[in-house]
């Protein structure tokens, strides 16, 4: 699906324009989801079921929300709703779906209560517009490079300590990030603060809008700018590379929201996340 989006003024809220932002989502979890079931013998207990325009993720081995959820659910799905609820229940796993503003009505969400699920959650999506290289990026400390095929080491480490994941998880971590590597659409970085690799970062191209699918800075290197300057240098390979737009999701208010807002991005909608009892 091509994004509706050829100037600033189609960037303004329309339901066309929701339902780009969302289907960009799907794109990369799809696209990622695949990836690591492709993996000899599905490890991680990857499942992925489609019901209509609405696709249902589960991992056996991965319990987060994350890897457990169903995202571009619509009126359309509403007598799917307990089709869905089996598959969670044959997958072990409680369902989590993801709501977004205008897709669905009422009578949806009175079903979803009656359903035994609870409004558990909010997260945002961002839009903007890819721009040129910023020049005056944090002085000259901060360097950014495209992460190769054998770093994928460094980038699961930077990722685990990142975002306080255990050092146990880098060879999980590494495992299904590097499948991929080499892949359509998706590009991986590193940043480095005076010569040290301090921050990652992760892009997923697809039907002209370029998704920043993750982030993540070591701890002792926070609040010097990179993630900024790594949302900066994903817009500008976005204009090179000929995307008309960039998306990213956060919790609402948190670090990652004021990043994005700082460089130009914009609030596309909080959805919400039910979750069964």
């Amino acid at each position: 699906m091509s994004i509706p989006i050829a100037n600033h003024a189609s960037m303004l809220p329309s339901p066309e324009l929701t339902a780009a932002i969302e289907r960009s989502e799907i794109d990369y979890m799809l696209d990622r989801m695949t990836a690591i079931q492709e993996r000899p013998g599905n490890p991680e207990g990857i499942e992925i079921r489609r019901f209509g325009g609405a696709v249902a993720f589960s991992s056996r081995t991965m319990p987060w929300p994350s890897f457990n959820t169903v995202k571009g659910l619509t009126d359309a799905n509403l007598d799917d709703l307990d089709a869905i609820l089996e598959f969670y229940r044959l997958q072990g796993r409680k369902a989590q779906l993801e709501i977004v503003p205008s897709r669905v009505g009422p009578d949806f969400l009175r079903r979803l209560n009656e359903l035994g699920l609870y409004q558990s959650g909010f997260h945002c999506s961002l839009i903007g517009e890819p721009r040129p290289p910023v020049s005056d990026r944090a002085g000259q400390t901060i360097a950014i490079r495209e992460i190769g095929a054998d770093e994928f080491e460094l980038y699961a480490t930077l990722h685990c300590r990142g975002t306080g994941l255990p050092d146990e998880g880098i060879p999980h971590v590494r495992r299904n990030n590097e499948v991929l590597h080499g892949r359509a659409g998706w590009t991986f970085f590193a940043a480095e603060s005076n010569g040290v690799p301090a921050a990652a970062a992760v892009m997923y191209e697809r039907g002209g809008i370029a998704s920043l699918t993750f982030a993540a800075t070591l701890p002792e290197f926070r609040r010097q700018g990179l993630q900024r300057a790594l949302i900066q240098h994903r817009a500008a390979e976005a204009s090179a590379r000929g995307s008309k737009a960039i998306v990213g999701q956060c919790a609402y208010l948190s670090q990652s929201h004021r990043n994005m807002e700082s460089v130009g991005m914009k609030l596309g909608y909080i959805r919400t996340a039910w979750t069964q009892l």
